[in-house]
């Protein structure tokens, strides 16, 4: 399935990527009356953002972790959605060419060139074609101008200058049918089998970004030259480049390469494609011979709504704290003898770029799917019913506070990664880019003001009958059964009319230790050099070691 962000991780990602601004939070709010819900919300002052006279957006920042090194990235927003009937499958297609010979790199040698500086195809050198879009990855040291330059050829190349020779599609083309056929694991090909049903009625349940055999055996070159002259343009894409660089010198270079595309005249509509309702639940099952364990997933699709203004921040807070506490739940079940499920998450986001999600999620044993969805959906109503109680926020709330104020804390030690991933998003989807300095001063205002009423109705308004998919991910051999469709169906209804008590919140706030024994005094110490490590002997015979690091602030 593409990436979903519940909306606590998305927390957890905004965490990560804080950004490195030497003021306290307190002056970025302090003495001001809180924003209208509709302002939007400020771009972080450390992210130079511009956009070129042919329409290509760059965004770059400086950030020295790691040392010497820089993210790259050319973001084209296009993807399988937009291929036409004779082009399924050739978005991917599309990508893999870029490593197959460009205006200024014979095939195989931008491989061999990266790996001679150091990088490796993979982790430094890769990139992904998804419904939406297609992102290209770079990683290049930054110790050598010519390396950085050579970088940024590397994503023009790939922005107009793909060759797409005859033969080296040919060749591809059977690489990628071969990837269709076997390569892709097992999470792929259930993927591909439920989301026919997932995205029912919509052109996305068209157009997997796999693509269709038939298509990849038998389409012309110029299907797959048309789908690049089409989509790969500058007012579709944005460059972003994170890392230990002089920003000055990026923008130079970002112009100096990318102002030579050229705009498109009459270029062909961006559509965006919805993914229609449906009042009846869908079932959809996959099995698979290498799957490793069963999963049940209920899905309930919701609308597009708006991001970056500080309305849809604070509500953001409200959902982070609504799955924060029925995760906290759903874990408590885990640690209780003969469990229904493994695991069990909840989690709001976006799904595709014009629909989101809420889903409940659990990874049960073997043969669990009915009890583990029975579980699942009982929790769920429990908190539809009675909601959460007042000492389960109020610990929610201190939770979220700490981990933003530890992000707050660590802004200086955030990989440019992460700051580039965040990038991609902002561009594709409009998230937001504050930085942490400003969302710290902003949670620590909006936080008190969250009320239990809020965070209750959201159960009310997501878990409904309306919009429903559910999921099933079984592994496929001897003693495994997949469950019928109308059964699952019988245990959310059973679900709906089930007598389920209120949860009671039996958390203890007594202290760990009660009575405090005094101190017992140092009575040896002991240094070893060699690795900085100091070790004290207490007078009651206790050893404590020590190992200074500034790995965290």
């Amino acid at each position: 399935m593409p990436r979903i962000v519940s909306r606590l991780a998305l927390l957890a990602l905004i965490l990560w990527t804080a950004c490195a601004v030497p003021r306290s939070p307190a002056e970025s709010l302090a003495g001001r009356p809180l924003p209208a819900p509709e302002e939007p919300l400020p771009v972080d002052p450390q992210v130079i953002t511009g956009v070129l006279d042919n329409g290509l957006r760059y965004l770059i920042r400086v950030n020295t972790v790691p040392r010497l090194r820089a993210e790259l990235r050319l973001v084209v927003d296009a993807g399988s959605v937009l291929e036409d009937d004779d082009q399924q499958g050739l978005a991917h297609l599309a990508e893999h060419m870029a490593f197959n010979g460009t205006e200024h790199f014979a095939r195989q040698e931008l491989v061999d060139y990266l790996e001679s500086i150091g990088m490796r195809f993979g982790p430094d050198l890769n990139a992904y074609t998804s419904f939406d879009e297609t992102v290209y990855i770079l990683k290049v040291p930054t110790d050598s101008a010519g390396i950085v330059e050579q970088g940024f050829q590397i994503l023009e190349d790939w922005a107009h200058g793909i060759r797409f020779e005859g033969a080296e599609i040919d060749k591809e083309r059977g690489v990628v049918i071969e990837e269709w056929r076997l390569g892709r694991g097992a999470e792929a090909r259930m993927r591909d089998r439920q989301f026919p049903i997932l995205f029912r009625d919509s052109r996305y349940a068209l157009r997997l970004p796999i693509g269709k055999k038939a298509v990849l055996e038998s389409f012309p070159h110029d299907a797959l030259r048309r789908f690049y002259r089409d989509w790969y343009r500058p007012d579709l894409m944005s460059v972003i480049a994170v890392g230990d660089f002089d920003p000055a010198r990026i923008e130079g270079l970002i112009r100096m390469h990318f102002e030579r595309l050229s705009a498109r005249e009459n270029p062909r509509e961006r559509t965006m494609f919805p993914v229609p309702g449906h009042s009846e639940t869908l079932v959809a099952l996959a099995s698979d011979p290498e799957a490793t364990g069963s999963r049940v997933t209920v899905i309930y699709k919701q609308h597009l709504r708006e991001e970056g203004t500080h309305g849809a921040y604070r509500q953001g807070l409200v959902e982070i704290l609504y799955n924060a506490m029925l995760n906290e739940r759903l874990s408590e079940l885990t640690k209780r003898p003969g469990a229904p499920f493994l695991y069990g998450f909840s989690g709001q986001g976006r799904f595709v770029r014009t629909s989101e999600v809420y889903l409940l999620t659990a990874g049960v044993p073997d043969n669990g799917i009915h009890r583990g969805l029975e579980a699942l959906m009982t929790e769920a109503q429990r908190v539809v019913r009675h909601g959460f109680t007042a000492t389960e926020l109020e610990r929610a709330k201190r939770d979220l506070l700490r981990s933003l104020e530890a992000a707050f804390q660590e802004r200086d030690k955030t990989d440019s990664d992460r700051y580039a991933s965040e990038y991609v998003r902002h561009f594709l989807t409009g998230e937001a880019i504050p930085g942490v300095v400003y969302e710290f001063a902003l949670v620590q205002r909006y936080l008190p003001g969250i009320a239990l009423e809020e965070v209750d109705r959201l159960a009310r308004e997501w878990i409904t009958g309306g919009n429903r998919v559910i999921l099933v991910n079984i592994p496929e051999k001897d003693g495994v059964a997949m469950p019928a469709g109308g059964d699952l169906l019988a245990v959310l209804a059973a679900a709906d009319t089930m007598a389920i008590e209120p949860y009671i919140d039996a958390v203890s706030d007594a202290p760990l230790v009660e009575a405090v024994p005094p101190p017992a005094p140092i009575v040896a110490r002991q240094t070893i050099k060699e690795v900085e490590v100091v070790t004290w002997t207490l007078a009651n015979g206790v050893q404590v070691i020590l190992k200074p690091t500034d790995f965290k602030n």
